[in-house]
């Protein structure tokens, strides 16, 4: 089967019209929700060719397919992260700039940021005294490095 669009988001979804389905779940790393020409499997051995026609990455609960009684679903794996927890806007502007420096990619949870595990910016946060954790963790998008030059 060839899946060119997603039908919707689990998100977007009653809970009845949920509850109704059986789900298959294709299971991605993060890294791979940009990619949209891809092959995948299902948790039941269903095999998918991805082939995107929009340009748009793939979020955790997309709907791929969805007939009456079945629903395929993109799920994710969990990332090593580490969970950044500043307790100040000093301390965020500081490790927001540091993260920058290095064009590490991070996200935003509430007042945590989160980026994918370094042991470099481990010790960078043991030295600043920046409040952190690290967490084997599922995001809901990749994470994407922002185009930039120096120039």
């Amino acid at each position: 089967m060839i899946i060119e669009k997603v039908i919707t988001n689990l998100e977007n979804m009653e809970q009845s019209e949920i509850d109704k389905r059986h789900i298959e779940k294709v299971y991605l790393e993060s890294a791979n929700l940009v990619k949209r020409i891809q092959r995948v499997k299902t948790d039941h051995g269903t095999e998918l060719g991805i082939r995107l026609k929009e340009q748009r990455d793939l979020f955790a609960g997309d709907v791929l397919y969805m007939d009456e009684r079945n629903m395929i679903v993109i799920d994710v794996l969990t990332d090593d992260l580490i969970v950044i927890s500043p307790r100040s806007i000093k301390e965020m502007g500081t490790i927001a700039h540091q993260l920058g420096n290095r064009h590490l990619p991070a996200q935003f949870e509430e007042n945590n940021m989160l980026v994918q595990y370094d042991y470099l910016v481990e010790e960078l946060l043991q030295e600043l005294d920046i409040p952190f954790k690290r967490e084997d963790r599922k995001v809901k998008q990749a994470f994407r490095h922002i185009g930039h030059s120096h120039g």
